[in-house]
């Protein structure tokens, strides 16, 4: 299993690394965090909770290494947490569904061998 503390804070550092060589990258980004925040209709644990199925459906380890202790610090609860990836599972399953279908629509129209 995976250290998610010690990861978490070496990402953070490679990060910090980046943002040394990129720091207009960086501050981009922030401001995209900062408006995010600004919006006001959503509270801060919806928005881990949402944050954190994204980082499933992405498969972001960083994400969850982050977005996961900023959950537990704003007092999610773990059945919380749960029910929002049960929701991550169940659109990566209608995902599969669909792209199945686009596979047998290219199936279909390839020539008979």
């Amino acid at each position: 299993m995976q250290d998610w503390n010690n990861y978490r804070d070496s990402l953070i550092g490679r990060v910090g690394d980046y943002a040394k060589v990129a720091p207009d990258v960086m501050r981009a980004l922030s401001a995209i965090d900062v408006g995010v925040s600004k919006m006001g209709h959503l509270d801060a644990k919806t928005h881990e909770l949402i944050a954190l199925a994204v980082a499933v459906t992405t498969r972001c380890d960083g994400c969850i290494a982050v977005h996961a202790k900023k959950a537990i610090d704003l007092g999610v609860k773990r059945e919380e947490i749960a029910e929002a990836l049960s929701v991550a599972i169940s659109l990566n399953a209608g995902a599969a569904l669909t792209y199945t279908a686009r596979v047998l629509e290219a199936v279909d129209t390839l020539p008979n061998q």
